[in-house]
Order: C-alpha cells, then structure tokens, then sequence
C-alpha cells in the first residue's frame, strides 16, 4: 500500500520558490531545502525528481504568478496608465525588496539546469506581450502617440525592468528615479 504525503506539495514548492529566490540556485543545496521545506530529502525527489525539476516547478510558479499580477494590472480602463504604474512598480520593487526579481536573477546567474533559458526567454517574452498588447490598446483610445512602435516600446521597456531588477541587488534611489523618469518620457 503506496504511503499518502504528509505534507503539501504546493505548500512545499511556495517555501521551495522563497528559499531560491532569495539564495539562488547554486548557493541552495539540497539539504537547505530539506530543513527549509521541513520535509525529507527522499520525499522532495519523489514528488519533485531533482533539485532542477525542484527549480524549474519553482520558476514557473513565479511566472506565473507574476503573470497574472501584470495581466491584471495592465488591464486597467487607461492602458496607459496602467503601464506607467507597472513601471513604477517594478522601481518601487527595486529599492526596496532586496530579492529582485527570480526571472532575472535566474537570467543573471545562468544555473546549469537543462531548459532553464526557455523559461527565462517565455517569462520576458510574455510580460513583451503584455506591454506591447496594452500600448497597442493606448495608441486606438489615443493614449499613445501615433507614430509611436508599440513592439519597440515594449521590448524597451522589458529590457529596462530588467535592468531596474538587476540594480535591485544594489539599490540606488536617485539612480532608479532618474532612470524611470526618464524611461516615462518615452510613453509622452
């Protein structure tokens, strides 16, 4: 008779997701998600297989996540406005969560785990989507200049909120403002 699992795999990949998150995954070792988890090794590989497939469950639950909470952002009744928030977000994110973001800290640690650039490049290219679906909605309610590229200002801004995450790991307020009034202008 197979045993039941005395503990939450969805409650165990969240605490899995916040332990890589803040550590990575190369200074995360398999016996600190066994003490972080409270759950023993042989369970995690039998209901995740590896520390990578661990890892990977982990960024897609991110991406998720993070998904959804652009998608309904960005589906605000001003198009526009909705994207000048999200920036705004991702540089009040910045200064003061220390974590960044797991996408890019994921794209900048580069960990050997097979499959782990497709993630990273469906997580930027979605939120691209995203962004450039609602400039595209700006420009038809006139939001949004005409002779504006919505494709060009969203991979723009994808790069920019990149770049904002990776300076999260050395916040610097004035640098992060400046840098976002100055990005906002390109939404003028």
């Amino acid at each position: 008779m197979a045993r039941t699992k005395e503990f939450d795999p969805d409650v165990a990949l969240r605490a899995a997701l916040d332990l890589f998150w803040r550590q990575g995954y190369e200074a995360t070792s398999v016996q600190d998600l066994v003490d972080h988890l409270g759950i023993g090794r042989a369970s995690i590989y039998a209901t995740f297989g590896s520390k990578d497939e661990l890892y990977r469950q982990a960024l897609k639950r991110y991406s998720g996540d993070l998904g959804l909470r652009y998608l309904d952002l960005l589906s605000g009744p001003s198009p526009l406005a909705a994207v000048r928030e999200l920036m705004a977000s991702v540089a009040f994110e910045a200064v003061t969560d220390p974590k960044g973001c797991l996408i890019t800290n994921t794209a900048v640690e580069c960990p050997a785990v097979s499959g782990i650039e497709v993630l990273v490049e469906r997580g930027f290219n979605g939120l691209q989507a995203m962004l450039a679906g609602a400039l595209v909605r700006a420009q038809d309610e006139g939001e949004l200049a005409a002779d504006k590229d919505p494709q060009a200002l969203a991979r723009f801004l994808v790069t920019f909120m990149q770049g904002l995450r990776v300076m999260a790991h050395r916040p610097d307020e004035h640098r992060i403002r400046d840098a976002l009034d100055q990005a906002l202008t390109l939404l003028a």
